[in-house]
């Protein structure tokens, strides 16, 4: 006795218009238009700083840029499919793979973390060795005299 079973196929839902994000869209057409109109100011304007309101214009609507890239990326579809191996869900035919690049990672890090304690280098939290800081400057700062004062700081 067998028993079939439907499964409904996935409806994304669809979005007209200007997309998903609407508000970033927004934001970039208005700062192109006020850029568009700055800008225009300080062409037909007949101002003495037109130079700034060119400039200002321009720069509104290279700034306008980051606007419609929010726009874009925003709207981007990514399969659900796709979406598995981003929520730890790991396909089948791919587990094996990670776990063999998972025990040459672990294997290799180990051997590099063992070869840097065997030869005496510091690693975190090993022994700490006694380091000498000497200073050499005129005397006159410190004191009246002008011999030359060393002074040494051991750690």
């Amino acid at each position: 006795m067998s028993t079939s079973v439907q499964v409904e196929p996935v409806i994304e839902r669809s979005y007209g218009g200007v997309g998903r994000c609407k508000c970033a869209f927004w934001f970039a057409v208005a700062h192109d238009i006020f850029g568009v109109f700055i800008m225009m100011v300080g062409v037909f304007g007949g101002l003495v700083i037109h130079d700034l309101f060119i400039y200002a214009g321009a720069i509104i609507i290279f700034l306008s840029l980051i606007w419609w890239v929010f726009w874009y990326s925003g709207n981007i579809d990514v399969p659900p499919e796709e979406l598995e191996d981003d929520v730890g869900l790991i396909k089948l035919k791919n587990r094996r793979f990670s776990r063999v690049v998972r025990r040459v990672s672990g294997r290799l890090s180990s051997s590099i973390r063992n070869s840097l304690r065997k030869s005496g280098r510091p690693v975190r939290g090993g022994n700490s060795r006694d380091v000498s800081l000497s200073t050499i400057y005129d005397g006159t700062i410190a004191s009246t005299s002008k011999d030359l004062v060393r002074e040494t700081l051991s750690i």
